[in-house]
């Protein structure tokens, strides 16, 4: 296991969302590179269950992790969470060790309904894609993006900084107005192709490296898809943290250094 970090990032937040979390790690000692935003990529479309953006994942880790630096250390918030344990199982020799963060591994029954709800197509109905392809996705400046997102209940609990980086690197400009880097048309289409195979994955190619799982305490996305497989994965390195789903943006230097705390446990 080397001294790199490989950080995939959630859905619709790009990857300079997580800086302060990143520079936690740099200051620790650790390089850390990340795919700045999955999916938008032509070569890497969004299909059911992801392959295409595990290629991604695994395609940026051989190009930006040196093999002298290898097998580094995969670290992902919900989608990337999810990619990086996908990436994990298909190339072993890329995962030196795996820190999911808020990444439900949905299998046994939920899998099996979710299977089923996308064979009938029902998913767009009721995942958060629902919302996300309704998104706002211009506005008239930064300032206006940062007032929009400052005055929402899920935003306020962020810690300042973040949304400050979230509005630096989650927008660009154009046509005069400040839009949505992370495109909402993809951002639906992860939501619509969510993963039922993990399940089936694990068990044709179980993952080698040490797992370690960090759950909110309030999060949402826990309770629906379960915890179950994630503690089978990660044993006594299954932990709780106070905070939502999206933890890692609330408290970000406490999570960086709880992810330290599980990478050292895996030595």
């Amino acid at each position: 296991m080397s001294r790199t970090i490989v950080f995939s990032h959630g859905n619709s937040f790009p990857a300079g969302t997580y800086r302060l979390m990143f520079e936690r790690w740099r200051a620790a000692g650790w390089r850390v590179v990340a795919v700045d935003r999955f999916g938008h990529d032509p070569a890497y479309p969004v299909t059911s269950n992801w392959p295409h953006l595990r290629d991604q994942l695994i395609h940026f880790i051989e190009r930006e992790v040196p093999a002298a630096e290898r097998p580094p250390v995969l670290v992902g918030h919900s989608l990337g969470g999810m990619l990086s344990l996908l990436a994990a199982s298909r190339r072993p020799d890329l995962a030196g060790g795996l820190v999911m963060l808020d990444s439900p591994v949905v299998t046994g029954w939920r899998a099996h309904s979710l299977r089923v709800v996308k064979a009938a197509r029902l998913l767009p109905r009721i995942s958060p894609g629902r919302v996300a392809q309704r998104r706002r996705c211009e506005w008239p400046n930064r300032e206006a993006v940062h007032q929009h997102f400052a005055g929402k209940p899920v935003f306020a609990r962020w810690d300042p900084r973040v949304l400050a980086d979230y509005v630096a690197s989650g927008f660009t400009e154009a046509g005069g107005k400040t839009v949505l880097a992370f495109q909402r048309e993809i951002e639906t289409r992860i939501y619509n192709t969510l993963p039922h195979h993990l399940g089936a994955v694990l068990r044709r190619h179980p993952v080698r490296c040490k797992v370690a799982f960090i759950a909110g305490t309030q999060s949402a996305e826990m309770r629906q898809g379960g915890s179950e497989a994630a503690r089978a994965l990660a044993g006594e390195r299954f932990v709780w943290t106070e905070g939502t789903h999206l933890y890692p943006m609330e408290k970000p230097e406490a999570t960086a250094d709880e992810v330290l705390r599980l990478i050292q446990a895996f030595a």
